[in-house]
């Protein structure tokens, strides 16, 4: 079967390339491989690591794209055809190729080379994204461009014919081209006019380059002006001249407060910034204006002369810790709906008290003030009193500002107010009223937090990872005291704040016991955060004051359930008539709680975090647990420490139950039927646990269940028609398991049903034929990021691929494969074998080896049809008679006497030479019928005579018959060594033999003489100098 197998293998590939090409031509594949087509036109080719633009092919419908995203990929030369066939295209991003050195991740020198017609093959394109890539001028683009952004790039110079003919030209972003991060010996040069020409420009941001002035000749019909974090430390009526459409001006960052920098900061010089006060005046249309990180110590209220549209203030990183308590900056300012003060702080000061101007109650459209960072420690009824009469008053941010005493009464007096943030300060309790000195008192001990994004949060009510409770935004009034030093809570604290409806206490210090008059004030409170905390719930009536509250948040109180001995009291849950969201979470319980939840309205409730296996594991104690949940939706079970979830454990939940959370538990093994008592069941997620397989079963008949999700499990393998009863299954997560293949017969008539199959992070085994690519191109719709997501686990060749990126030439036949891979494996261990064995016992191999090939015939070993009459013709000095000595009586018994059946075959002068035949016909007979030509010498520095004669005539041979038959024995190794010796012992060292004068070195001597008499001298000639004679 193998050579026809093998046989068969090229006809086999053409039958593959012949349906891979149909399947294409029919429109199958995904139409824009390795890229994935999305809603509205999109075209994804994010993060793909392509090295240029996809060569879509001719059937997909690139008509229809009018969105192309190469986003973060490695393309450095873009050439004039690469859009040709885009002929609807309209946005292009490019953003993150072939970004500058100073901004790459490894800091590689790149530089991107755009052709003259890459852009202008594409007259339809509106927006292009050229940000993050290391160009230098502005490629040629088409008129139709209506926002162009150029950001993070090396363009340094804008001059009048860079951006001609862009009369569409709306939006134009060149920030970041010459700053602490993108480096550059310059500002970015702006020439005068250099952007007249574009009549229809609204935006222009030029942020982070180094601008020194205001650039001159912007056109008029400018909206949006963004010139922050530059060196612009003047500012006059002249800079903005002309400018009369501003609608949003930012000037901020260009002369900074370095003891708040979070970057590298130039300090601004003294008696800088410069503001001409009629800087602002012509701009009456100006809604937002941006002075942040400006260094300003006052406020001349004649910048905001005429401004009487301004609606955005932002006056935050300055030194206005004085100002804010005495100017008269905000008088005429009747529009202003957003105003940011934030971290204007003293240095190392902080204020006991702090009284706002009066000038703050003349904002009557005032609906959002952001005081934080100021670091005053009082907060009283005096400090907001020029606020109590703004009716649009909405937001007040007061936090990070090591409050430590706050009447938080003073609230109520707002009735339009609605998020008040207290958070990150040092309040601990209630305050008794306290009158405003306005006094300054210096607090060695304070430091200089980071900047204010870093630490200022978002909303209360943002959900978390698991979106359980509620959210905060759609309530009429929410207090924010998290991250306080709160450790009681005290009724007195809410006193006139009955109209709360959300309040977060999160990482504060309670822990004492709520009894249930904590809360009295606040009777119409919905949600209460009181997580991250040490409360002892002890007493069954917690809670009990809030007869409105629909949302409690008790997660991560686990000091008082990790205490031994201590029980714990969850029966106020049936007394909160109107909870529906309840958050036990991460308190590590696991006894010595109620026996059972009971409430009539409790609709979601998260237990993750807690230790439900050891609760089950105690018999029927805590079986009943959540059975009195009678209404109970969602119920999150993750890291419970699940081992196991026996059918009567499901069986005690409440029936009610639509969605059930399992993520992160030890989970090896479900029983599938035990769903059905479940009836109401839509979700499950099996997420992160540890199935192996989906075998015992199959998930039951008249099953509800419309979302599955079993990602992060170690699934392999899945039995026949598992999810085909499942005929309500929607939404299928099979992602980050062990599959090798997906086989439409898990699905059955179900498959073309599913709206979500995500098989991502799965090592699919893409072998030739592979069924699953068949089957998920059926349902490639439902499958999320199939084209570039979906990737092979095996072969190696192709793990890490997409399944399409499979080449027909490594499609080897599998027996041809386990052939070539034991041969492999064999050369690889003979490889390190016969090293090893030769460091080992070399020696004994060599001579067994010559121990058995002694046995060998003779004949049929050195002779063939001419076999030649000698081994060695052996040439020595006669009238040296210790020389002629050791010839006849070591050399002659060594050779020929004691070897046995190896015994070599000497010419001798005196004994083999033909009587009669004159000297020369002896020597070159004597030559030319031996294998070698033997030398033995006392001394290699004067040679004559005989011994001359035959070196010649073995040097006539050696050039005659490619052969190298001279070896050399040197009985006096002391003696010194002619020219040609040494060389020869340099390329041919085994051709040269020392006599050793010891009787130990002997035996070694005769045993590489017959080495080098019986091996021709080719093999010894050292490769690194010289391969030895070749024949022809």
């Amino acid at each position: 079967m193998g050579p026809c197998r093998g046989a068969l293998h090229p006809l086999s590939l053409l039958v593959q390339a012949a349906a891979l090409a149909l399947a294409l031509a029919q429109g199958t594949l995904p139409a824009f491989l390795p890229c994935e087509l999305q809603p509205h036109g999109l075209v994804n080719c994010n993060w793909l690591f392509l090295k240029s633009v996809p060569r879509f092919s001719a059937a997909a419908p690139r008509g229809n794209v009018t969105s192309l995203s190469l986003y973060s990929n490695r393309i450095h030369h873009l050439h004039d055809y690469d859009f040709v066939h885009f002929v609807h295209l309209r946005r292009l991003n490019l953003k993150w190729n072939c970004p500058p050195a100073s901004l790459s991740p490894m800091h590689f020198p790149c530089h991107m080379t755009i052709e003259p017609n890459t852009f202008l093959a594409v007259p339809t394109l509106e927006d292009l994204n050229l940000s993050y890539n290391s160009i230098t001028t502005v490629p040629a683009l088409p008129s139709s461009l209506v926002s162009l952004s150029l950001s993070r790039t090396n363009i340094l110079v804008l001059d009048p014919a860079t951006l001609a003919g862009l009369y569409a030209l709306r939006f134009l972003f060149l920030d970041g081209n010459c700053y602490y991060k993108n480096p550059c010996q310059q500002a970015l040069q702006v020439a005068p006019g250099a952007l007249l020409g574009l009549g229809n420009l609204t935006h222009l941001s030029l942020k982070y380059n180094n601008l020194t002035v205001v650039p001159r000749g912007l056109p008029p019909s400018l909206e949006y002006l963004l010139l922050s974090y530059n060196h612009i430390i003047t500012l006059a009526p002249e800079d903005l001249a002309n400018l009369t459409a501003l609608r949003v001006l930012d000037v901020g960052g260009n002369c900074r407060r370095c003891d708040h920098a979070r970057n590298p900061c130039r300090e601004c010089p003294k008696g800088f910034p410069q503001l001409h006060p009629n800087t602002f005046g012509h701009l009456s249309h100006l809604e937002g204006l941006v002075l942040r990180d400006s260094s300003l110590y006052s406020l001349d209220p004649r910048w905001f002369h005429g401004l009487g549209n301004l609606m955005v203030l932002d006056l935050s990183e300055n030194f206005l810790y004085d100002c804010i308590t005495k100017t008269k900056a905000f008088y005429g300012l009747a529009r202003l709906r957003r105003l940011n003060l934030s971290f204007n702080y003293h240095k190392k000061v902080s204020f006991a008290h702090l009284h706002l101007a009066s000038s703050f109650g003349s904002l009557l459209s005032l609906q959002e003030l952001d005081i934080h960072g100021i670091f005053f420690r009082s907060l009283s009824e005096t400090t907001l009193q020029s606020l109590a009469h703004l009716p649009m008053l909405q937001r007040l941010h007061l936090q990070l500002n090591f409050i430590s005493q706050a009447q938080l009464s003073i609230f109520g007096a707002f009735p339009g107010l609605r998020y008040v943030d207290l958070s990150d300060n040092r309040i601990s309790g209630a305050a008794e009223p306290a009158a405003a000195t306005g006094e300054v008192e210096a607090d060695c001990g304070e430091r200089v937090w980071p900047q204010s994004r870093d630490l200022a949060l978002g909303p209360l009510g943002t959900p978390g990872s698991e979106a359980f409770m509620p959210s905060c935004r759609t309530l009429n009034f929410t207090l924010d005291l998290s991250r306080n030093n709160l450790v009681t809570v005290q009724p007195e604290m809410f006193v006139r704040l009955a109209r709360l409806q959300c309040l977060g206490l999160s990482h504060n210090s309670i822990s004492q016991a709520v009894n249930g008059s904590q809360f009295v004030p606040l009777s119409n409170l919905r949600v209460l955060d009181l997580s991250h905390n040490k409360l002892d719930l002890y007493h069954g009536r917690s809670f009990t004051e809030l007869p409105r509250l629909e949302a409690l948040d008790l997660s991560y109180n686990s000091q008082p359930f990790s205490m031994r001995g201590v029980g714990h009291n969850l029966s106020f849950v049936a007394q909160l008539p109107a909870l529906r969201y309840l958050s036990l979470a991460h308190n590590g319980i696991h006894s010595r709680v109620s026996q059972q939840l009971r409430s009539a309205s409790l609709r979601a409730l998260d237990f993750s975090g807690n230790t439900l296996s050891q609760m089950w594991a105690e018999g029927d104690l805590y079986l009943r647990f959540f059975q009195g949940l009678r209404s109970l939706v969602q119920l999150d079970l993750s890291q419970n420490r699940l081992h196991t979830l026996l059918p009567r454990n499901l069986d005690n939940l409440p029936k009610s139950l639509r969605l059930l959370r399992l993520r992160d538990n030890y989970l090896a093994f479900f029983n599938w039927s035990s769903l059905a008592l479940l009836p109401k069941l839509e979700a499950l997620d099996l997420a992160g646990n540890q199935l192996k397989a989906l075998s015992n079963g199959s998930l039951p008949n008249g099953t509800q269940l419309q979302r599955l999700d079993l990602s992060g499990n170690s699934i392999g393998f899945v039995v026949p028609s598992f999810f085909a009863l499942a005929v309500r299954l929607r939404e299928l997560n099979l992602s980050a398991n062990a599959l090798k293949t997906v086989e439409p017969s898990w699905f059955g008539s179900l498959a073309g049903a599913l709206k979500v199959l995500d098989v991502t992070a799965n090592p699919l085994h893409c072998a030739c034929g592979a069924t699953f690519v068949d089957f998920l191109l059926e349902v490639q719709a439902a499958v999320p990021g199939l084209p570039s997501r979906v990737k092979c686990g095996s072969p190696g060749q192709l793990q890490g691929r997409s399944i399409f990126a499979q080449d027909l030439r490594l499609c080897l036949d599998e027996a041809l494969s386990w052939v070539c891979f034991s041969l492999s494996l064999l050369a690889v261990a003979l490889s390190l074998a016969v090293p090893m064995l030769h460091q080992l016992c070399g020696w004994d191999l060599w001579y067994c080896f010559h121990l058995c090939l002694a046995w060998l015939p003779r004949r049929g070993r050195w002779r063939g049809v001419d076999a030649l009459a000698y081994d060695a013709f052996v040439v020595f000095d006669k009238a040296q008679s210790s020389v002629a000595d050791w010839v006849y009586n070591e050399l002659r018994v060594q050779l020929e006497e004691r070897r046995g059946r190896r015994a070599l075959r000497l010419c001798l002068e005196e004994r083999d030479w033909v009587p009669g035949k004159t000297l020369f016909e002896n020597l070159w007979a004597s030559v030319y019928s031996s294998r070698k030509t033997l030398f033995v010498l006392a001394r290699t520095d004067r040679v004559s005579g005989l011994l001359r004669a035959s070196f010649l005539l073995a040097q006539q041979r050696l050039l005659e018959d490619r052969k190298d038959v001279v070896v050399l024995v040197i009985l006096c190794p002391d003696a010194h060594r002619s020219r040609y010796v040494r060389l020869r012992q340099r390329l041919c060292r085994q051709s040269v033999l020392l006599w050793p004068h010891q009787p130990s070195g002997q035996r070694s001597f005769w045993a590489q003489l017959g080495t080098a008499l019986t091996r021709d001298n080719r093999h010894f000639y050292n490769q690194n100098f010289c391969r030895g004679p070749t024949t022809a």
